[in-house]
């Protein structure tokens, strides 16, 4: 965002009783140049703002400087989880009435503010983009990689809206949703009592919440492998084997589930895996870890597997559900958004990295009422 510049230099000149033309004959510049710089239509040399500032007799800072940076207040989202230095670069969106502040906490490079001061959950802000450009926002949370794809068509359909994707696993990203701090929630909370995919779990996290559940795509859940599969794993019973170490994600994470259950069949108590207890978030630091070689195996999905080159052992095939609000059901972004999963050039690039598209766009189920 660019900064504004504050030129005195008008007040500066007539409290000296100069006129322009005296003022501009003393720096050695021309009457329109001084004319446009007083103005604000010109931006100085740094030789043309000395030799102003000699003129008057004071120095450049009391004829040039920075407007103070506009600052907002945000709730600091999952405040209770962050450690959060001060300055710290965040994700920045409007949700209903409230600025929400999420900490970057990856490497895309994308941050909409700067965290100036702290109080419990309230942060103050300091935007990096026209604070104009977040009133209309759209964010979204859950561990899919393609809701950034997603978010990526959706900016070229509306260029005037800012979409922050904050990658949560899915039980945090529906309590996200459930706090009112992003538009939509990404899922894939399997129930092995039920064998029902997320609707329980909406129904617990979002009581009483008018919600619509919308498939975004079906993907196979299982354990990522060093390239090569160096360790000969063939089943979750295979990461006991003496020398074999895993990597973990956070509990409440559909992959974390689907481990524990498959554990469990086997009659597998978690303390006897080196490296269960080693959580990491999401299914990107997952893959990086095996593919660097800190892991032999970890919880992950089939599509980020194959983005990476690594081996895959198949678990469970899940759907990856979107929980809607049903009050922004109809607002054009949304609306747009759930388009894009009918739409072929979306279901094609899915398709190819590892997704199933047949029921893509479809609503699963609609609780309470508009």
């Amino acid at each position: 965002m660019e900064t504004q510049l504050i030129v005195r230099v008008r007040e500066r000149r007539r409290s000296c009783g100069l006129s322009q033309q005296q003022l501009a004959e003393r720096a050695g510049i021309s009457r329109q140049t001084l004319v446009a710089i007083e103005a604000g239509r010109l931006t100085p040399s740094v030789a043309v703002a000395l030799r102003l500032a000699r003129a008057l007799g004071c120095a450049v800072e009391e004829l040039f400087s920075f407007a103070e940076p506009p600052l907002l207040e945000a709730q600091l989202a999952l405040s209770e989880r962050w450690t959060v230095p001060i300055p710290s670069r965040v994700r920045l969106g409007r949700v209903g009435e409230t600025f929400v502040a999420w900490p970057v906490r990856d490497d895309t490079g994308e941050a909409e503010g700067m965290i100036r001061e702290r109080a419990g959950e309230r942060v103050t802000v300091e935007p990096l983009v026209d604070p104009a450009t977040l009133e209309r926002s759209l964010v979204l949370a859950g561990c899919d990689p393609a809701l950034a794809m997603l978010a990526a068509h959706l900016k070229r359909w509306h260029r005037d809206l800012r979409v922050v994707w904050v990658p949560l696993g899915s039980r945090t990203a529906l309590q996200a949703l459930a706090r009112g701090w992003v538009h939509i929630a990404g899922t894939h909370l399997w129930d092995p009592d039920t064998g029902e995919f997320n609707l329980s779990e909406v129904r617990h996290q979002l009581v009483g919440r008018p919600v619509a559940v919308v498939t975004l795509s079906r993907w196979v859940e299982g354990l990522g492998l060093a390239p090569g599969n160096p360790k000969r794993i063939r089943s979750v019973g295979d990461l006991v084997k003496p020398g074999v170490s895993i990597v973990n994600r956070e509990p409440g994470s559909g992959s974390r589930i689907v481990l524990d259950r498959f554990l469990a069949q086997e009659a597998i108590e978690p303390a006897m895996l080196r490296g269960y207890e080693r959580e990491l978030a999401g299914h990107r630091a997952v893959a990086e870890a095996v593919a660097n070689g800190l892991a032999d195996a970890g919880p992950i999905v089939y599509p980020v597997t194959r983005a990476h080159g690594l081996d895959f052992v198949p678990l469970l095939e899940e759907r990856y559900d979107l929980v809607v609000p049903l009050s922004v059901l109809d607002w054009s972004p949304v609306r747009d958004l759930l388009e894009l999963l009918t739409s072929r050039p979306v279901r094609r690039e899915l398709e190819a990295s590892g997704y199933a598209v047949q029921e893509s766009g479809t609503i699963v189920a609609t609780f309470g009422q508009r």
